[in-house]
């Protein structure tokens, strides 16, 4: 996005005016959408969504299907339902009239991070932040997710997959935009492996940025882990969005 430059003048008294320019961000701006992991709530986002606000986004958290105020829905909720949601978030999110559709970022954790990758596929997405994504076989993908075999989950997240055999590396493998992949030090649910199959899959991304959150387990629970988490995110939002907004991207 580019920057209005109009030229203006300061009246002096006594003297002939100051010439001056006004630098004001082009609208529309970009726009950046969280999506909590599971069993978790929009909560998870506020005070980062607040403080990405400052850069000059418009920001959407949401409740997923089957959290929050509608919690009682959660055992009989489907992976099929909540990028359901996850579509329609982005869709009244690129419907305010201040947003770029051309510049969106989408920021998911575990969970949501896998539903972010495979919304990818369907939306178009510039930028991608993906905190400990979370990782599932294709096949009951209209089962309820409560439903799924935790043992068997757990084996495959340890297991090497590609493109070819998982639709969210599929869609990452043909994303083109930027990724901020997070992994958590010690993460008992997101094993190193998922995180590798995650960053193998981005083949065509236009840059990849993966860092670890030392000390952390997967729900951040502690206050240093959070702090690492947001102190990362910005620093790269304001890279990849700042930089966009003004044509200098930095390196």
């Amino acid at each position: 996005m580019s920057i209005h430059v109009f030229s203006t003048r300061i009246q002096v008294p006594d003297t002939s005016p100051l010439q001056a320019h006004f630098l004001s961000p082009s609208a529309p701006i970009p726009g950046i959408l969280f999506i909590h992991g599971w069993g978790g709530d929009q909560r998870f986002d506020l005070k980062r969504a607040q403080t990405l606000a400052g850069l000059g986004c418009l920001c959407l958290t949401f409740d997923l299907t089957g959290h929050h105020e509608h919690e009682a829905e959660r055992d009989q909720v489907t992976r099929a339902q909540n990028l359901r949601d996850a579509c329609l978030a982005y869709d009244k999110l690129i419907s305010h009239p201040l947003v770029d559709p051309q510049s969106i970022a989408v920021v998911g954790h575990s969970y949501g991070a896998y539903l972010a990758t495979l919304l990818s596929q369907l939306r178009d997405i510039r930028w991608l932040s993906l905190l400990a994504p979370a990782l599932y076989q294709d096949d009951e993908w209209l089962k309820p997710k409560d439903q799924l075999n935790r043992t068997l989950l757990a084996t495959y997240r340890q297991q090497a997959h590609t493109k070819e055999d998982n639709q969210a590396l599929l869609a990452g493998s043909l994303f083109k935009g930027d990724v901020l992949l997070l992994e958590a030090e010690h993460d008992p649910y997101i094993p190193k492996q998922t995180i590798l199959n995650y960053r193998n899959a981005f083949t065509e991304a236009k840059s990849m940025t993966h860092r670890i959150i030392y000390e952390a387990d997967h729900a951040l629970t502690q206050k240093t882990a959070q702090y690492n988490y947001s102190t990362l995110l910005y620093r790269w939002a304001q890279e990849m969005i700042t930089g966009a907004r003004t044509g200098l991207l930095l390196t």
